[in-house]
């Protein structure tokens, strides 16, 4: 029992030993590495797909997956480039946005549920789906007009903190809060466990399914502000790929494919670890190709040591 604790202990240990390695190796090999302007660019580039991968968390814990967080981005993105382009407020921008992901998280959970069809065919479908309307509202144009100040959202400061970095901090808080303090957090681990064991307790199996789509859509529409932000235009091609590195965000950190299992801080150092590795590539002068080959890499990686923890254990 006590070498099974100790093995336990060290699967959890392993994502920030990685993370604190990557760290000093970058450290050394690159003198741009450690610098304020690189370590805050590093910050607020991997913001979005840390947003994205918190609400994927709680998803994966209930042994679910969506892989239309990246199509998600972009519909969202020019949704709420248009609403800025009107005229309209930051808030209520945001607003826009994170309600568009958050209709559209809950028509994916609820096409799971009255359809009892597997999660990954839903949002695989609902992947092309929300791209291509994305591109047919857009007319495959970037948004344009966003009015100066808007770049604050992902650019700007508050006091010494890059306004991203508080924003995450504060989603991490409150999914962290939903996972530990409420019935939700608890079903999801309960339904990532043992769905039928979670059905036979009474558990509301299809409204949490809907409500945790819905909070994952309604992150990565908070998310899709940020890009937005950053680019200054609202892309209808925007995030493309990130529902891979989201996925893969909460599997390094100790999440499983299988469900039941997956923390906050866990997906946090996940996706900072991919984040160190495409700015470490970036500084070392890594093609943009080969950091692709790299991620694919990671994934594989990420889930085949899933698999060998739970065939070990």
């Amino acid at each position: 029992m006590g070498a099974l604790t100790l093995r336990g202990k060290l699967d959890r240990l392993w994502p920030y030993a990685t993370l604190a390695g990557l760290f000093i190796a970058l450290s050394i090999a690159s003198p741009h590495f450690l610098t304020v302007q690189n370590l805050s660019s590093v910050t607020r580039q991997t913001a979005v797909i840390n947003i994205i991968a918190l609400g994927m968390t709680l998803v994966i814990i209930s042994g679910g997956i969506d892989l239309s967080v990246g199509a998600l981005v972009g519909f969202c993105s020019i949704l709420g480039a248009t609403v800025l382009a009107k005229g309209a407020g930051i808030p209520l921008s945001l607003g826009a946005a994170a309600g568009c992901g958050l209709l559209w998280g809950a028509l994916s959970g609820t096409l799971i549920v009255v359809l009892r069809i597997s999660p990954f065919i839903v949002t695989l479908g609902m992947m092309g789906m929300v791209r291509g309307l994305a591109l047919v509202v857009s007319r495959g144009l970037p948004v344009v007009g966003i009015p100066q100040g808007f770049e604050r959202v992902g650019e700007g400061n508050l006091g010494p903190l890059p306004v991203p970095l508080v924003m995450l901090a504060i989603l991490s808080v409150a999914m962290h809060f939903l996972l530990e303090r409420t019935k939700l957090g608890r079903y999801a681990y309960a339904m990532g466990s043992n769905p039928e064991a979670a059905r036979y307790a009474g558990v509301p199996l299809n409204l949490c399914t809907v409500s945790i789509y819905a909070i994952l859509g309604m992150l990565t529409g908070l998310a899709s502000m940020i890009e937005t932000s950053r680019l200054m235009t609202g892309q209808p091609t925007a995030g493309d790929g990130y529902e891979l590195r989201a996925i893969a965000a909460v599997v390094i950190g100790g999440g499983s494919l299988n469900g039941g299992e997956g923390t906050v801080a866990g997906t946090l150092v996940g996706a900072f670890i991919m984040g160190l590795l495409a700015n470490g590539a970036n500084l070392l002068g890594v093609s943009s190709f080969w950091q692709q080959v790299l991620i694919g890499a990671v994934i594989i990686a990420a889930v085949g040591l899933d698999g060998w923890r739970k065939r070990r254990a």
